[in-house]
């Protein structure tokens, strides 16, 4: 799933994947403290401007040039301003102690590239600084409703934990849920939903 699958992905005129925000970020939006947010693999930019719409100072960051027009577009129907990044999260660097806020939904990399991901993302935070995250789980695969087929790039709790250490988990929890946002996950998952500060 590299860029040009993206990039013709999100050449639809609607938005794969819906105009309002993923459920998680919408619950959790009001514990980012004020400042900077840093939305990973941001799509079509439902969560970014969402969080913009709320006051925060928002960067998007995705491969997909197609999906960042479309969430540029989808700030200005909103009436808001969005930064927008198009660059591959294994080489894009989370600069460090910036961010008070970092999201990351159904962003699913193979485990070298999550990984040093979720280090800097550690770094990446503030003191006091959260990050936001939902995505797929093993029991996903009994699901036919979206995300990936290959098991490597489902996440554990466990597997989280060790990959943020360094973070204090809020909310740490394996779930079934009905996930419906747009056409791109329609129906009954298994995900995987945490929010985590870094001490301050």
């Amino acid at each position: 799933m590299d860029a040009p699958f993206w990039n013709n992905r999100y050449a639809a005129p609607q938005y794969i994947y819906g105009e309002t925000p993923n459920a998680f970020v919408s619950e959790m939006a009001s514990q980012i403290p004020a400042g900077p947010v840093l939305c990973l693999a941001e799509g079509e930019g439902r969560n970014a401007v969402h969080l913009a719409t709320l006051g925060h100072r928002v960067t998007a960051v995705d491969q997909s040039e197609a999906g960042l027009a479309k969430a540029r577009r989808l700030a200005a129907v909103r009436g808001v301003e969005i930064k927008t990044v198009i660059a591959d999260l294994e080489s894009f660097a989370i600069e460090p102690g910036v961010w008070s806020g970092i999201v990351a939904t159904f962003a699913h990399l193979p485990p070298a590239i999550r990984r040093q991901v979720h280090a800097q993302v550690v770094q990446g935070l503030r003191p006091g600084g959260v990050f936001v995250l939902e995505a797929y789980t093993p029991a996903q695969l009994a699901f036919d409703t979206g995300g990936p087929k290959s098991p490597e790039l489902l996440m554990t709790l466990a597997g989280l934990r060790d990959e943020l250490a360094g973070l204090e988990f809020l909310v740490g929890r394996e779930i079934e849920r009905d996930v419906i946002e747009g056409d791109g996950h329609t129906g009954r998952g298994a995900v995987m939903q945490i929010l985590a500060r870094r001490y301050e």
